[in-house]
């Protein structure tokens, strides 16, 4: 209902699971991370808890999706069940055939078989992961069943994996005295916290970005901090506050959600009533310093425009006043600032070449004469440039250089060394200068322009079946990623590594085609800890 009016393509929290809106936090990450490690251990149990729509089930749908090929996998999700149902539900899962039967079944009837299976495949060297979801509701008998499946094992190892997946008092569950054995047999486990106040902003912006904003964010600073303190950081909850929250704003007509709408709407979803903002009489005060601040940066950057008309600083944005105003601190009189902005407001590169060796600079490199990627790329330093929205430039974390004013056909250049939630700071040469989101997307049209630390050999694209030192490193860094021992043999771009590519690129945020490009080699580099300069992202 408010997408168009937000500029959206699409409503953007919805709790419905969208893959092309999944945000990855470093809790999320490190969830995924105990998972996948536990698939590799040797049998036993793995455990994840969270509070109630903190993303469990978003890290298992993950999980699941980056279950190596050679394992057989058994999703349980509905575990109030009695250990005969369980057994049941077990076979059935994993497809094992029973045998006809003029009786009722035991306990005996689904053992056998199930030992009989995961023996076989074993022997053809397939591991056996049974998931089990919202465990929390499993009884104590079918807990002690699952341990002595557990049992189930030959000399080398246990032939079954189990993985626990459930809400905080699981873990009380497993402390008690006569679960001792069971709670001794597991080998890792995670506790998937809410996510903090700047992860919460964060979540928020990605969400709108994925969504289709262009513009300023839709939400004020203290209304943000405002979603974090009632949705208490879980992410079911800020969804269903930010959509009641937008569509407030579009109700009434209002440009931005503002911590009233955010109280409103916490009323009319949770039926809370939220407590009174503090020091309220300093608001009119707070908004006229902020409307000083606004006219004096305008008058800032009218001042640095005139000042070198040949090559405008990004602050001459034509754009109304509050939008193209730089972030300030705090309020300062109009005279000093107008002399200092003049002065520090960077003059933008005019020459693309400029801008790539501005760029490497940066990386500490000197391209010397001739053509900078090309001089770049013999150092195993490529080049890349593509359309992208601010979140994915966020997401690969580096720094770049952005195309402004291509639309006119003398375009400029700046290098993005830093991008917080509501502003972005751009280098040319020795000037700097941050500016608000909406005084960017002014003069940008998603042009990035970057560089990434290629693997030894890599040559450009990878094709199907291709083998050698890039797809060997790839392999064996998305195995460490996963937990997973190191490839045998010699690894090619079959199948079975383009599903690892493809899971991976979801789990980062990436888009995801299954093919190792240049982002995600970037991603890649960036989990390996290889050396490479950082975006700045925090304020």
């Amino acid at each position: 209902m408010y997408a168009s009016y937000f500029g959206l393509k699409q409503e953007p929290f919805s709790i419905a699971p969208d893959p092309r809106l999944l945000f990855m936090s470093e809790r999320h990450r490190e969830a995924l991370a105990h998972l996948l490690y536990g698939v590799g251990g040797g049998g036993g149990f793995v455990l994840l808890t969270g509070e109630i729509g903190t993303g469990k089930t978003t890290v298992c749908q993950l999980f699941l999706e980056q279950v190596p090929a050679h394992c057989n996998v058994a999703y349980i999700f509905n575990p109030k069940l009695t250990v005969t149902e369980l057994l049941q539900s077990v076979c059935e899962e994993f497809r094992i055939a029973l045998a006809p039967q003029d009786r009722a079944r035991t306990v005996k009837d689904y053992l056998d078989p199930l030992n009989a299976f995961l023996l076989r495949e074993h022997a053809a060297g397939r591991n056996s992961v049974l998931i089990i979801d919202e465990a929390q509701n499993l009884s104590a008998d079918v807990l002690e069943q699952l341990r002595l499946l557990t049992n189930l094992e030959t000399r080398e190892r246990k032939l079954l994996q189990i993985v626990l997946i459930g809400q905080p008092e699981l873990r009380s569950m497993l402390a008690r005295p006569e679960l001792e054995q069971l709670a001794q047999r597991v080998i890792a486990r995670y506790h998937l916290q809410a996510l903090s106040e700047a992860e919460t902003a964060q979540y928020v912006q990605h969400r709108l970005e994925v969504a289709g904003l262009t513009q300023a964010l839709p939400f004020e600073q203290r209304a943000l901090r405002r979603i974090h303190a009632i949705a208490r950081g879980v992410p079911r909850r800020i969804n269903l506050l930010c959509d009641r929250a937008l569509l407030g704003a579009f109700a009434g007509g209002r440009p931005m959600v503002d911590r009233a709408i955010v109280d409103q709407a916490a009323v009319e979803v949770f039926g809370e009533q939220p407590r009174p903002a503090l020091a309220g009489w300093l608001r009119p005060a707070a908004v006229l310093a902020l409307a000083v601040a606004a006219g004096a940066g305008l008058w800032m950057l009218l001042a640095g425009d005139r000042a070198a008309p040949a090559r405008p600083a990004l602050a001459a944005a034509p754009a109304p006043a509050p939008a193209v105003a730089p972030v300030a601190s705090a309020p300062q009189p109009p005279a000093a600032p107008a002399r200092t902005a003049a002065a520090a407001a960077p003059a933008l590169l005019s020459d693309q070449e400029q801008a790539w060796r501005e760029l490497a600079r940066a990386w500490k490199l000197a391209p010397g004469e001739g053509d900078a990627c090309t001089a770049l790329s013999r150092e195993q330093v490529q080049c890349f440039s593509r359309p992208m929205t601010l979140a994915l430039i966020r997401q690969l974390g580096r720094p770049g250089f952005v195309t402004l004013d291509a639309q006119t056909g003398r375009p400029s250049y700046a290098l993005l060394t830093a991008l917080t939630a509501d502003s972005a700071t751009l280098r040319a040469g020795d000037g700097e200068q941050t500016v608000t989101l909406p005084a960017l997307a002014a003069r940008w049209r998603g042009e990035f322009s970057t560089l990434w630390r290629a693997a030894s050999g890599y040559k450009g694209r990878i094709a199907d079946r291709d083998s050698g030192p890039p797809l060997d490193w790839l392999a064996g860094t998305l195995s460490a990623v996963d937990g997973a021992p190191a490839p045998a043999g010699k690894p090619s771009l079959d199948a079975a590594l383009k599903a690892r590519v493809l899971a991976f690129q979801l789990a980062q945020g990436l888009p995801a085609d299954g093919r190792p490009g240049p982002m995600t080699f970037m991603q890649l580099n960036r989990v390996a800890g290889v050396e490479e300069p950082k975006l700045q992202t925090a304020p």
